[in-house]
């Protein structure tokens, strides 16, 4: 690693370098208010307890207004706080509380698309062809005699055209649902005003940004060869940055100009990339003149063998290395089942990751045989590898209570877009598994959408590994591993 390690951990403008930052999914966490949904009050209340576990930083998904088309990262405002989580005065006093115990907030920022909802997606759809309101998003004539064909035959990441048409004709991009529409980042308004989000965020206390779909901003489709590509991340993506919506170069254009508003705050303002690109790539979006960290999804994608997380752990401390920063380890997310129940079923290489967990996922957890009693084995052991390991932590709320994913909600209680897809082949159950209420935490919402599954999700919080309620950071300040009594939710 390059640099003084014992520098890092002591200089307090470098606690990103050497942090445990808590995933939060306000919606899910705690409800304060005995509504049966989560708010920003209720992380406040649970400051005490994520100090206890000893953690450096919350980072707080999508807590703006937003019609949920995919779970709040289809943004109305980027500027406000939904109504039913809470208040502008919520988020003050969540970052004040959160400050007074050492602990730093880190908002989740979504550039790459808005809401359908937003107010200048409105006047983009209300404005004519060729307008400057329409120039913010990335709108195109059709193919065909009539224009009644889409641009290009891509598909988005939820199944079906990555373009919907409106009224006058014309087309709209979303490399998502079409509830969320594609920002152009070569406008200078979007440019400005999300260096306009930044700010806002950072004099309201927040300490730095989870940077959503990282790799998407930048996009060529002045070319003649966009239906040889697709829009989701695949395993053999360019290495030149020529994709042309994925990956580009110029991408670190606008990230160069993140970084000099994030730089005039003392200490520096914190980004960590959703880049998912090939290692070889990582360390573009991780040097200090860039965002400054990215997520080495690479470790979470393996199965627990052996060579596999080998060769993840050693791309990541080389791609660390050639940024100049630290590097990551994540295993659980609000995207991915839970590592807890991969671990538990049977580690079988597949072509692309987490399969076999997807596939037993899509058919209610009932095709493998999922060892709960294995699982929590090897969650141990890898919480306790992960957390001695250089670099910075991200934990998933409910890691610490060793939760599995939920596979047996009914369909049509689904919520996640990833669950609609319309091609057959690429079906999935989605999400929502590893987005249920915490036990304790939102109460009533788990006990309504969830119901018998209450009594699953609490017995697997009695399993809590010991080591996940302490601050297992081997060899750095703040260790501390003895074991903490197991309780059955944080709401307690």
């Amino acid at each position: 690693m390059k640099g003084d390690n014992m520098t890092e951990v002591n200089d307090p403008s470098l606690w990103w370098k050497q942090a445990v930052v808590y995933q939060v999914y306000p919606r899910s966490f705690k409800d304060s208010r005995g509504e049966g949904l989560g708010q920003i009050a209720g992380v406040t209340e649970k400051i005490g307890y994520l100090k206890e576990l000893g953690v450096d930083a919350i980072w707080l998904s999508p807590f703006y207004p937003s019609q949920l088309a995919d779970g709040g990262y289809d943004v109305d405002d980027y500027r406000n706080v939904d109504p039913k989580l809470g208040t502008m005065d919520d988020f003050d006093a969540l970052a004040k509380a959160a400050h007074a115990d050492g602990i730093k907030i880190v908002v989740d920022i979504v550039p790459n698309h808005s809401s359908n909802l937003h107010e200048w997606f409105k006047a983009a759809l209300a404005a004519k062809p060729g307008s400057l309101e329409r120039d913010r998003y990335i709108f195109r004539d059709g193919k065909g005699p009539n224009g009644d064909e889409p641009p290009t035959n891509w598909q988005n990441h939820f199944g079906g055209p990555a373009w919907t048409r409106v009224p006058d004709g014309q087309w709209y991009l979303h490399m998502f649902t079409k509830e969320q529409p594609d920002w152009n980042w070569k406008n200078e308004d979007v440019r400005a005003d999300f260096i306009k989000t930044l700010r806002f965020w950072l004099d309201h206390g927040a300490d730095g940004f989870r940077v959503d779909v990282a790799h998407g901003l930048a996009k060529d489709l002045d070319r003649d060869d966009l239906d040889d590509y697709v829009v989701w991340c695949t395993n053999d993506q360019p290495e030149d940055g020529s994709h042309p919506v994925i990956d580009r170069d110029e991408v670190h254009d606008i990230y160069h100009e993140w970084r000099k508003v994030f730089n005039e705050y003392d200490p520096p303002a914190f980004a960590v990339a959703e880049a998912w690109v090939r290692p070889s790539r990582q360390h573009l979006y991780a040097s200090p003149d860039d965002l400054g960290q990215i997520f080495n999804f690479e470790f979470a994608k393996k199965d627990w063998i052996r060579d596999d997380m080998h060769l993840a752990i050693e791309e990541g401390l080389e791609s660390a290395e050639r940024s100049g920063s630290t590097a990551t380890w994540v295993m659980s997310n609000h995207d991915v089942v839970r590592h807890a129940t991969r671990y538990a079923l049977p580690q079988v290489p597949t072509g692309e990751y987490h399969r076999l967990p997807l596939d037993w996922l899509l058919r209610d957890g009932t095709t493998y045989r999922e060892d709960r009693a294995l699982g929590t084995k090897r969650a141990r052991a890898a919480i306790m590898m992960e957390m001695a390991l250089p670099g910075s932590a991200y934990v998933y709320q409910g890691e610490e209570l060793g939760l599995f994913e939920v596979a047996d909600i009914p369909w049509d209680e689904l919520e996640d877009p990833s669950a609609w897809r319309t091609s057959r082949s690429a079906s999935t159950k989605g999400r929502d598994g590893c987005r249920v209420p915490l036990p304790g935490g939102a109460g009533r919402v788990f006990r309504i959408l969830a119901g018998r599954r209450e009594g699953r999700a609490a017995s697997a919080a009695t399993q809590v590994v010991q080591g996940f309620r302490g601050r297992c950071r081997i060899g750095r300040p703040g260790f501390h591993a003895e074991p903490v009594p197991p309780r059955a939710g944080i709401a307690t």
